[in-house]
């Protein structure tokens, strides 16, 4: 899988009554490319911001017959029609959500995702059980180490890449137990299966993010 970033601030100024002082206002606007393999699956993610954060919006057009899966205690589809040119269900993709794409395609699919970075204290939730999550922002790195996400004794999640590899947070270590610690690397764009313990309790991953 490949992903592009790009980054780019603009400035907003706006002048005070008074000649002497002036208040700035930073968004970040971007945009990144996932691709899913040809025949394949991937599970990708929303990371920027924009005004309406649906599959429908996001990914207006799509190989005919591809399937987009969210994940909340079961399974949803929806299957893109490419008689109507659209999608047979819509769902929210919002940053900090994500889902399995299936491309049935004989060659690759490139999404690419344009909006806002988020910024300043972003929280997601881990719920017990089972989910599917992401970074709220566009940033690669590992699962702890880098990304911030709070393992709990117990807790295990799954990345995909034509199939899924585990790793499990031991709670003596304090520590995931892939080589070197600090949870699997995630990518731009992509999305990981998180399994809290059951006798665990939901967890608040809260990242205090800007872009410098």
């Amino acid at each position: 899988m490949r992903t592009k970033v790009l980054l780019c601030a603009a400035a907003l100024a706006a002048s005070l009554a008074s000649s002497l002082a002036q208040v700035y206002s930073l968004n970040v606007v971007g945009y990144y490319n996932v691709t899913v393999p040809a025949n394949g699956y991937y599970m990708i993610a929303n990371q920027l911001n924009t005004a309406t954060n649906m599959l429908s919006a996001l990914i207006p057009t799509a190989p005919a017959g591809a399937q987009f899966f969210k994940y909340s205690g079961g399974y949803s589809g929806a299957t893109f029609d490419d008689i109507d040119n659209k999608w047979d269900t819509d769902f929210t993709m919002a940053p900090g959500e994500a889902g399995m794409f299936k491309n049935p395609a004989a060659t690759p699919f490139v999404v690419t995702f344009v909006g806002e970075v988020l910024q300043g204290s972003l929280t997601n939730t881990l719920p017990i059980g089972n989910s599917i999550r992401a970074s709220m922002v566009p940033q690669a790195g590992k699962l702890t180490a880098d990304l911030g996400v709070p393992g709990e004794g117990g807790d295990q999640v799954f990345v995909y890449d034509g199939g899924y590899a585990g790793n499990t947070f031991d709670d003596i270590d304090n520590n995931w137990d892939n080589p070197g610690g600090g949870g699997p690397t995630i990518a731009v764009g992509q999305g990981f299966f998180y399994k809290k313990a059951a006798g665990g309790t939901a967890t608040s991953w809260v990242r205090n993010f800007t872009v410098q």
